[in-house]
């Protein structure tokens, strides 16, 4: 008898231990804010294998719970919150103030941990800092950074960073590199009106943190545009300025769908007469984010932007006396027979009127002359749509314009193989059509004067500044005279059949491109103190440069002696190549370790 008492006595002893150590957990799991239930919310208990997803109406259930452990519940789109095990544990979950990306793992951004000095502008800093500048005059206050609009077209702005051009800065989007992959060069004019969907710029200064095989001596431009977010909603902003400005943004998100995708997408439009003389812009930009999470270990982000766009240029500097003559008088050495008092355009009707009517001579810009409204011939240039348009104002015509649509599509991949092995990439695709005009051939010119360059004179011999003279370009190229005269050089035309042949012409210098490239980090903890990130650069594009007949200006051909191969000239018509046609192939391979 006592041997079975000490019997019981012993498996009382020994399940004692699941009773006084052991919980079934049950609760809810709902949002904070709404109090609705989050269905498919996951509560784990830490350090075990013990686990259950919410349900429909947010409730859970976990058997066997260690006393005093920790029960965490977790969702996508929320802050996760942690509790001790008890019989019930409610949870309410914050929504989450992080956005679904991570397109910082591929824009090889610094912390503070980085041996990088670096620059962050946020969004909040760019919205009062730039307005509806381009991008980089958000970045005139950082250290070692010059930035400037230049002559004040809408994109043409540039950069400096420690003395060194943009050729040697590494500008990226949503880690995707910009710079030109034949000359390094970047074009902001591509990226107008995308500040509106960009969330932050890191300037790193210097040799940088970015893994890409990039020329980035001066330093590195990290751009990424605003991640998909978590809360539905949507946003409109109207904003005007002087010089006809006028801007219209349109946002739009669809908040978490399904607890693992959420899309967002911005379009803007923008016009405007510009501040300086003529500058006019015509433009659009769009974007387009996407984020799926597959699963813990899956990360999938789709993104597309764009700025298709087209605007008066002003890039040619001016004589010192164009702005302030009383300033250029008094300068050494300076030759007055330079200064004319009246700077001038010929009218419609060969009248000479001022280009500023009085106003401040630093908004004058020699890129545009007036054109009587009754020449009516059609433009060609092609950046998407029509090919042969009208001319953007009936009474003035640009001699420099650029357009411009430089599409750029990447999806990007982030894949978790374990606690201390991550995996990024992303597959881009970025396409491009558009140029800038310029004259070809003979143009009539006249100089600050009013003094036309004919047969017994040369417009750059008189005073400045010298300006086109586009109607008497079209009554040369629309004549029946057999000779014209342009800066003391006899022209002799040729005739086809009730056809007349242009002495002078507009042209458009075309860049049309279409890169794909690869771009994957494989990133290692190989210990708290220790990090390696090796990885692949891989990009290959096609590009074709040419010169097309943009106007011929009242004529009906062109004849072009560019080509070595008609030595005798070749007859072009609108929309025809013409001085060069060169195509290009460049494959590019990096591989990087850090």
């Amino acid at each position: 008898m006592n041997r079975i008492k000490r019997s019981y006595m012993f498996l009382v002893s020994f399940l004692l231990p699941l009773s006084l150590f052991a919980v079934n957990v049950s609760g809810t799991v709902s949002d904070a804010a709404t109090g609705n239930a989050l269905a498919g919310a996951n509560v784990v208990v830490e350090g075990t294998d013990l686990g259950a997803a919410a349900g429909g109406d947010g409730s859970y259930s976990i058997a066997n719970v260690p006393a005093g452990a920790t029960i965490t519940a977790s969702m996508i789109g929320y802050t996760s919150s942690s509790a001790t095990a008890a019989a019930t544990v409610n949870f309410s979950l914050e929504a989450s103030a992080i956005q679904l990306s991570a397109l910082e793992v591929l824009a090889s951004r610094a912390d503070e941990k980085t041996p990088v000095a670096y620059t962050n502008v946020t969004k909040a800093d760019m919205e009062f800092r730039l307005g509806s500048q381009d991008i980089p005059m958000s970045l005139n206050t950082t250290p070692s950074v010059y930035a400037t609009q230049q002559g004040g077209g809408a994109g043409d702005a540039r950069i400096n960073v420690r003395g060194f051009n943009q050729r040697n800065v590494a500008v990226m989007i949503n880690g995707v590199p910009q710079n030109d992959m034949e000359n390094g060069w970047v074009y902001w004019s591509n990226w107008d009106g995308v500040g509106d969907a960009t969330s932050s710029i890191q300037m790193q200064r210097g040799l940088s943190a970015a893994t890409l095989a990039t020329p980035s001596i001066g330093g590195t431009m990290n751009i990424l545009t605003d991640p998909t977010a978590h809360s539905r909603g949507g946003k409109f902003k109207q904003e005007i300025g002087d010089g006809g400005f006028l801007k219209s943004t349109l946002n739009y998100n669809t908040g978490l769908i399904g607890e693992k995708m959420a899309f967002s997408t911005t379009i803007v439009r923008k016009t405007g007469d510009g501040i300086i003389d003529k500058t006019w812009t015509d433009a659009w930009a769009y974007y387009f984010g996407a984020s799926y999470q597959m699963n813990e270990t899956n990360r999938f982000e789709l993104y597309a932007v764009g700025a298709p766009q087209r605007h008066g240029q002003n890039l040619y500097k001016q004589n010192a006396g164009v702005y302030d003559a009383d300033f250029a008088k008094g300068m050494e050495g300076y030759d007055e027979t330079a200064i004319w008092n009246g700077l001038s355009y010929p009218d419609s009707d060969g009248e000479f009127t001022s280009p500023y009517d009085g106003g401040d001579p630093r908004l004058f810009n020699q890129n545009w002359a007036p054109i009587d409204p009754s020449y009516s011939g059609k433009q060609y240039w092609y950046m998407y749509g029509a090919r042969e348009v009208e001319r953007h104002d009936p009474n003035f015509l640009n001699e420099r314009e650029n357009y411009f649509h430089k599409p750029l599509v990447n999806l990007n991949h982030f894949l978790t193989l374990s606690d201390n092995m991550r995996l990024s990439s992303v597959l881009y695709w970025s396409g491009g059509s558009g140029g800038g005009t310029g004259t070809y051939g003979k143009i009539p010119t006249v100089d600050a004067a009013g003094n036309l360059g004919d047969d017994d004179h040369k417009f750059y011999y008189g005073p400045s500044p010298w300006t086109r003279d586009w109607n008497t370009l079209v009554s040369y190229n629309s004549g029946s005279e057999d000779t014209v005269y342009v800066d003391k050089s006899a022209l002799v035309r040729t005739h086809g059949e009730g056809e007349n042949q242009s002495v002078g012409i507009l042209r458009n210098s075309i860049n049309r491109q279409s890169t794909i490239g690869a771009i994957s980090n494989l990133t290692f903890d190989m210990s708290d103190a220790l990090t390696l990130k090796v990885g692949l650069d891989w990009r290959t594009a096609g590009i074709e440069h040419a010169r097309e007949v943009r106007d011929l200006m009242g004529g009906d051909y062109y004849v072009d002696y560019a080509d070595d191969n008609e030595p005798g000239g070749k007859r072009v018509e609108l929309g025809d190549i013409i001085a060069y046609h060169n195509e290009t192939t460049v494959d590019w391979l990096g591989f990087f370790g850090q």
